[in-house]
């Protein structure tokens, strides 16, 4: 009796062990992107991995036929979500240190933007997903392309030769 444990136990791991490393990496550069962190240099990203990664092995006997890797993009997505709600402040400002190409955006635009277009899931997944409709989630896609194409121009440059008005 004790050995079929065991064999089960060794076979989940081996196979867990497969799964992790064929997808290990597209789930860091998406937690990578939700955070927004340089991709060099990503300590938060790698936590929200490690513990989506946790949680797929811990329920990985009851997946029954389901997708691991959807099981664990949807626990990133979620456990990012509910994260980044204590880290963004009331005045809609982030306190991390953001500096990648999406830290102009909000949190949930970062998520909702991963999801859409970098994990190609469906706009009806997504709006479930984040317990959102479907128009919310589009609308929000479709601001935060308009943040990442059209970004906030500083003040124009002086001509050059042109004199500086004394004050």
């Amino acid at each position: 009796m004790r050995g079929r444990y065991a064999s089960r136990g060794a076979r989940r791991a081996r196979e867990f062990e497969a799964f992790a490393a064929g997808a290990a990496g597209r789930l860091l550069h998406a937690a990578t992107l939700l955070t927004a962190e340089d991709p060099r240099d990503n300590p938060r990203a790698r936590r929200l991995l490690t513990l989506a990664l946790a949680h797929t092995y811990a329920c990985w006997d009851r997946l029954r036929g389901e997708d691991p890797y959807d099981r664990t993009r949807q626990y990133l997505a979620t456990r990012f979500a509910h994260g980044a709600w204590h880290q963004y402040g009331a005045l809609g400002r982030t306190r991390s240190r953001a500096t990648g190409a999406l830290a102009r955006l909000s949190p949930q635009e970062r998520l909702i933007l991963v999801l859409r277009l970098y994990e190609g899931v469906a706009e009806e997944q997504a709006a479930a997903l984040l317990g959102l409709s479907q128009e919310r989630v589009r609308a929000i896609c479709d601001r935060a392309m308009t943040t990442l194409l059209h970004p906030p121009r500083g003040p124009a440059p002086r001509p050059v030769g042109a004199k500086v008005a004394p004050s």
